[in-house]
């Protein structure tokens, strides 16, 4: 017979709410004490009306909606609120959520997802009574609701109004009701974070029309957390001024491998430096083939991280030590290693420190310094004493060390003791590879960019020309271009299937300066952005629902475009395309009208070299030269002060010119000689430590008997004295906080402008006074440090302070754009420098007072032996026979302590090492120390006879 089938369950009918202006309007019963309403809905949106009515006969109403992801009700009268509760929690996560709403005599409730937890519930102060019309979604008019809220966008299922079900294909059909912009028996809602387009782990989030990329804690940055917010290097680091310190890094830029934690040494060379979980020096006992010692070396970073970092930087070493008593590295008879150690890519080496890969040799076998020149290795002689072979591991492509292996310490009195440094690696290979394009036709090519949903580039370039095309890459319809449009702007225009689109950076200053200016833009399926230097960065919304991907088949043109139109002129420097560098350098060794390389980086890098030091080009870059600067360092900056000690009668002098005589021309007025040599401007810095009075700190000479003194008085006032009138008595200026020679370091500005002469005292407020004597310093003939040795015609003050000179510590002293300490201890043989006394370099001017007492107090047991300047008398010279006779004693007295000390030194090393010994087992630190014990007292046995010096 006939078998027929039916769906006892009613049909679910969602709708969906397309936009913030759609709504459903449901008539409903005027007049009834009871209002009660239930639906199911999903969404996206934290935020958005769910439903309103207006109250019967009345100014008032309720609203049902979204906030922060909560449902919350407003009931309000005549302006005035009478209820404001909420319920539930996360509501706007894509899944179908209930809500019922009951407002009965005197109470309102709301119940989300048919959970008593989940519910709210509130008393008013009067009857309530429902209108005519439910709106649902939003409000056709703004008289009808408050649409300050933002209507609803999501779906909708199940409504009920008073406990019965709305039949939507009635509402559809027109049967009753009203709506607009509502889609019916379909749920429209898109899972935008389906697939996920916030990379490197970032959180991805969705309303209605988009998506959004929370980026927090994973080291990038952007709508997609596509580009990375540190940078490639401790070279990069170091050329945005940056100093010594822990940078996090990140090799392959927007590239999938993560950012991680380095030590940057930014010296002259700038040094990458990555730990590992085993520093201290191990000894090894007991080990033999079937049973081998190993070890595993866990760095700060995974090996995909350090091989990138390794691959950018021009130079990587390891140092591995190998010490050894009767433990071999290689056993000769059978020609099988002892000992090795495994690399980066899981590969056995048996060459070790010093020694070159494929070669089975220690560095003293490559130098031929071996021991016993039968072996390769000082540890293949076998000897019952300890020796070593110790070097630096530098071939890039096996390292890192992640594991070593030693399998002969199993004879008896057979040991061995290693040790593995840091990976250290030097420069960025491609922060200065650049290319020279010297004519508008020359371009390099490159093989296809491939960025289809990210894409970011970024390089440095320098040109005189007003335009030209800086990269490009075609596809069919898809395509890329950065252009330098005019003097002042750059354009990144694209096509990724809806049109072309740009992004314009407009500078307010020129960019055809001929100076390095730093272009990066970026494009993802959210937006398009575009930077120039520090400027703001400008970017463009994709349209929503548009296509993503861009696609491109032909080659990549740099400096150039496929037309050969418009080709730029001038320098690219650092390319990089999605986190990878293009060589430049090395295709335009084979490009005709491009040059490998780029000259000219202190035009906008010399800002970096401070306090007086001077930039100076180097082929891949720059250096900072540092010679008459009193700063040292990368940048002649944080580097360190140059500090020097001062004894009785030290003077230090440094000649701006020589002295010539008049002879052939005694007519002429010698101010003709040395007109090169007036200032009208000074600026003094330096910092002092002392506590003697009265004291000469600086002095400046002139020809013509004018000076500028500044000295300590008995008081310990500073007192600063300008004679630039030689017929005047000198202008003298007294600053008087407190006693600057109470041993502490003081620091000293002095800056004179013409007759306007500013002082500052330890960073306190600068103080200002007015010269009378003159503004010319003419003819200036040296600057002195200490006891002035020549005759000189100065005032009586500067005399006495003159009598003993200074005794301390002067650091940083610098006149206009000469550092005399620097010149007299580092560059004393080509300096016009004359040094006189006792003068010892001294780290004096960067400790504390007690660091610093006790650190200068060690340098007066120094030889003696040094030039003294046989001047004038010592002002407090003891030269009675007494005096002789207690000083013999002391120095009796003190070698008899020395010799104690070093007695009980070496009897306390054979206790601590035969302690040791007895443990069987030391920990880390102890083994190193024991270890320096023994080789200390195996070396001492070794020297037939040794010279102490007391």
């Amino acid at each position: 017979g006939n078998i027929s089938f039916s769906c006892l369950e009613p049909q679910v009918v969602p709708v969906t709410f397309l936009s913030s202006s759609s709504y459903l309007a449901l008539p409903g019963t005027s007049g009834q004490d009871e209002v009660f309403v239930s639906f199911q809905f999903r969404t996206w949106n934290k935020e958005g009306l769910l439903l309103s009515s207006k109250l019967h006969q009345s100014s008032g109403g309720f609203l049902l909606y979204l906030s922060d992801g909560r449902v919350k009700i407003n009931l309000h009268k005549t302006g005035r609120v009478l209820s404001d509760i909420a319920a539930g929690a996360g509501l706007n996560n894509g899944q179908w959520h209930s809500v019922s709403l009951s407002v009965k005599r005197n109470r309102v409730s709301v119940r989300v997802d048919n959970d008593v937890t989940s519910s709210a519930h509130a008393s008013i102060p009067l009857q309530i009574y429902s209108g005519d019309v439910f709106y649902f979604g939003g409000c056709p008019r703004v008289s009808e609701c408050d649409t300050s809220l933002g209507g609803f966008q999501g779906c909708m299922r199940l409504i009920s109004i008073g406990k019965k079900a709305v039949d939507m294909i009635s509402v559809q059909q027109n049967g009753f009701g009203n709506f607009s912009d509502l889609q019916i028996d379909l749920c429209g809602i898109m899972d935008r974070c389906l697939p996920n387009y916030c990379e490197h782990g970032g959180e991805c989030s969705q309303s209605w029309n988009s998506f959004y990329c929370n980026c927090a804690n994973t080291g990038y940055k952007g709508a997609t957390c596509h580009y990375p917010i540190y940078e490639q290097s401790c070279e990069a680091y170091k050329h945005r001024g940056n100093t010594s310190g822990f940078y996090n890094i990140d090799s392959d830029g927007s590239g999938p491998l993560g950012p991680f934690l380095v030590y940057c040494n930014m010296t002259d060379a700038t040094w990458t430096i990555v730990q590992h979980n085993s520093t201290n020096l191990t000894r090894v006992k007991s080990a033999n083939r079937e049973n081998p010692h190993r070890v595993f070396f866990k760095y700060s970073a995974s090996l995909d991280q350090l091989q990138a970092t390794i691959n950018l930087a021009d130079h990587c070493e390891q140092e591995l030590a190998y010490y050894c008593k009767k433990s071999r590295l290689l056993d000769k008879s059978d020609g099988m290693p002892l000992s090795w150690w495994i690399g980066r890519t899981n590969e056995t080496h048996t060459y070790w420190g010093g020694s070159l890969p494929a070669v089975q040799k220690c560095a003293c076998g490559l130098e031929g310094s071996c021991i016993d020149s039968q072996h390769y290795c000082n540890c293949d002689a076998d000897r019952d004493e300890w020796t070593n072979d110790t070097g630096f591991l530098s071939y890039k492509d096996h390292l890192p060390v992640t594991e070593i292996v030693i399998t002969d310490t199993g004879r008896p009195n057979s040991e061995a003791a290693y040790k593995l440094g840091p990976l250290l690696c030097r420069g960025d290979r491609t922060f200065w590879n650049s290319a020279s394009f010297n004519t508008e036709t020359s371009y390099l090519h490159f093989p296809t960019f491939h960025g289809e949903l990210s894409a970011d580039v970024s390089f440095f370039f320098k040109t005189t020309a007003s335009s030209g095309v800086f990269l490009e890459n075609l596809g069919i319809q898809d395509f890329i271009r950065i252009e330098l449009h005019s003097s002042s702007e750059v354009i990144f225009s694209f096509d990724v299937g809806n049109g072309p689109s740009e992004v314009i950076v407009q500078s307010p200053n020129s960019l055809n300066d001929n100076q390095w200016h730093y272009v990066k833009a970026e494009r993802n399926v959210k937006e398009a952005s575009l930077q120039i230097d520090q400027l703001p960065q400008r970017s463009h919304s994709a349209p929503p629902d548009g296509h993503i991907r861009l696609q491109l088949n032909s080659q990549l043109f740099v400096g150039g475009t496929a037309s050969r139109q418009k080709g730029f002129l001038g320098c690219i420097r650092s390319l990089q395309l999605n986190g990878m560098a293009l060589d430049l350098e090395e295709r335009a060794k084979i490009t005709p009208g491009v040059e490998p390389g780029c000259p000219g980086h202190c035009s906008s890098y010399g800002n970096l070299c401070h306090n007086g030091g001077k930039c100076r080009e180097k082929y891949n870059g720059f250096s900072c030269d540092c010679t008459f600067s009193a700063y040292a360092g990368p940048f002649c900056k944080k580097g360190k002060h140059i500090s020097a000690y001062f004894w009785t009668g030290t003077s230090v002098t440094y000649n701006f010119q020589e002295y010539y005589t008049l002879g052939k021309n005694s007519s002429s007025h010698a101010s003709s000689f040395y007109a090169d040599m007036t200032l009208t401007r000074e600026a003094i810095t330096f910092a002092f430590r002392t506590t003697r009075t009265p004291s000469l700190l600086l002095y400046v000479s002139s020809f013509y008997k004018e000076y500028l003194s500044v000295i300590l008085i008995r008081n310990g006032d500073l007192q600063i004295r300008y004679k630039l009138d030689s017929h005047q008595d000198p202008d003298v200026f007294t600053i008087s906080f407190k006693s600057m020679a109470d041993g502490q370091l003081q620091h000293v500005k002095i800056n004179r402008e013409e007759e306007m002469l500013f002082v500052e005292v330890n960073q306190n407020e600068r103080m200002k006074f007015i010269l009378s004597s003159g503004t010319e310093f003419n003819a200036i003939k040296s600057l002195t440090l200490g006891k002035i040795s020549e005759d000189s015609d100065v005032d009586e003050e500067t005399m006495k302070a003159n009598s003993q000179g200074f005794i301390g510590c002067l650091s940083s002293v610098q006149f206009n754009h000469i550092a005399p300490l620097k010149a007299a201890l580092h560059h004393s043989s080509s300096a016009p420098i004359i040094v006189k006394g006792r003068f010892t370099e001294s780290n004096c001017g960067t400790l504390t007072g007690a660091d610093s007492t006790s650190s200068e107090t060690t340098h007066s047991f120094a030889d003696h032996s040094g030039p003294i300047d046989e001047g004038k008398p010592l002002a407090n010279a003891i030269r009675s026979d007494s005096a002789i006779i207690g000083g013999v004693i002391a120095v009796v007295i003190f070698i008899l302590l020395c010799i104690t000390a070093i007695a009980i030194r070496i009897y306390k090393k054979k206790g601590l090492y035969s302690k040791n010994e007895a443990k069987g087992s030391e920990n880390e630190d102890s083994a190193e120390s024991a270890l320096k014990s023994e080789l200390s007292m195996q070396n001492t046995a070794n020297e037939n006879q040794k010279e102490y010096f007391f």
